[in-house]
């Protein structure tokens, strides 16, 4: 069991609709998420200060780090690169017989291929998919799902994730090399009744998958075999997503989201949308480059 160190704490307030794409950028020694309802991408260091924030051109699912520098970003019907001037420019487009869906969360493996995933914007439509691109171009490897999520990798690169939320459950699948994948299979499922959809997910060192539940007020920590080892309770009820960061990676970065939740909600979890941390004993995985000549 992963040690506990510290409780979480909000360190930004920043009320976001909808928190997501965690990211700690380890060049700059700097904490990135995106508010995806609020058309928003934030910064700020490893104890909440040094904010900064970018509009967006519109719903934004992630931003992630590129080999130069910039960040690739996912917008409704393509991706962009996101400069330090603040631009964003197109870089592909992507999904253009389905104007209702918009891009929802990213991951960049080991190897520096993007892996990102589509969804219905409405939340009704099985129009998700879920794809990879490299040097080889843009590959759908999963489809047919209404909210794609949490897409990661084991350790050792041999096992991916990837989530369908309101179908409850989280797929493992074998990888390979090339980020061919094989071998479908339930990781966990979530029966009804249970609080919390799955919704993002990160891998630390040991190999255990942190789960967030939105809805479901905590994050869950699963052994490599699919077995609960852990929960970590936490102060609203829309937990998005995880991120491992700080100069050890022993510092995790929980996104929120206040998306859906009543006044009378609002007001007894006043934190909902904000940034939180807590310190743990197991580091986390390093945050890779997406190089789009990876292959």
């Amino acid at each position: 069991m992963v040690r506990i160190v510290s409780s979480p704490q909000c360190i930004w307030e920043v009320g976001a609709t909808l928190a997501e794409g965690p990211l700690w950028h380890a060049a700059e020694r700097a904490f990135y998420f995106v508010d995806i309802k609020g058309c928003r991408l934030h910064r700020c260091n490893e104890n909440g200060a040094e904010r900064l924030s970018w509009q967006a051109p519109a719903e934004i699912g992630f931003a992630l780090p590129m080999a130069d520098d910039d960040f690739i970003c996912g917008l409704p019907g393509k991706l962009a690169r996101f400069t330090a001037a603040g631009k964003f420019d197109t870089v592909l487009e992507i999904e253009a017989g389905q104007p209702g869906n918009r891009c929802n969360d990213g991951y960049i493996d080991a190897n520096g291929r993007l892996w990102f995933g589509t969804m219905d914007n409405g939340e009704s439509a099985p129009t998700g998919s879920l794809y990879r691109l490299d040097a080889r171009g843009l590959q759908a490897m999963d489809g047919n799902i209404i909210i794609t999520n949490g897409p990661t990798h084991s350790p050792d690169g041999r096992t991916f994730y990837h989530t369908d939320t309101l179908a409850r459950v989280v797929y493992a699948y074998d990888s390979a090399p090339d980020g061919t994948l094989s071998n479908k299979r339930e990781f966990v499922r979530y029966a009804h009744g249970v609080p919390g959809h799955p919704d993002g997910s990160a891998v630390d060192a040991d190999g255990h998958v942190w789960i967030s539940l939105f809805g479901g007020s905590r994050i869950e920590r699963y052994a490599p075999d699919g077995k609960l080892a852990q929960t970590v309770p936490m102060p609203c009820p829309n937990i998005t997503k995880v991120a491992f960061g700080g100069a050890d990676l022993r510092t995790v970065f929980v996104t929120t989201a206040r998306k859906g939740m009543s006044e009378e909600a609002l007001a007894a979890h006043p934190l909902a949308g904000g940034v939180f941390t807590f310190r743990v004993d197991v580091p986390g995985l390093p945050q890779h480059q997406f190089d789009r000549k990876a292959a």
